[in-house]
């Protein structure tokens, strides 16, 4: 069983950062991509950035600015960056992994269980 499991959200007032994680564990063989997604009340899921193996990124134009994504590959794990979060980035954050699972002998899309991201004062 492939599991993605996000930590790091929480409540920060406007201007302030927070750093999420995500670590892929399971019977994983190669991961090309991983990255985030988020999804606001009563919006649609949209990508915030993605990074792949080699360390190739593509973020969301609007976030570019004030987010960064990194990974450790050795790790399994991907981590963002949030600085000078403002309230309109209020939203459950996805983390999102294209990889190739021994089960599956194949390339699948996961995703994890989504943490909450308030930006409130």
């Amino acid at each position: 069983q492939v599991k993605l499991v996000e930590s790091g959200g929480g409540l920060v007032q406007p201007g302030g950062s927070l750093r999420l994680s995500c670590v892929a564990s399971g019977n994983i063989y190669s991961i090309k991509t991983m990255g985030w997604y988020r999804q606001a009340p009563g919006k649609q899921r949209e990508l915030v950035a993605r990074i792949t193996t080699e360390g190739m990124t593509n973020y969301a134009d609007s976030l570019k600015d004030r987010f960064t994504i990194s990974r450790d590959n050795g790790e399994n794990t991907v981590y963002l960056q949030m600085n000078s979060l403002k309230p309109e980035d209020t939203a459950v954050y996805y983390c999102y992994s294209y990889m190739f699972v021994r089960t599956n002998l194949d390339f699948s899309e996961y995703w994890g269980q989504g943490t909450q991201v308030t930006v409130s004062s």
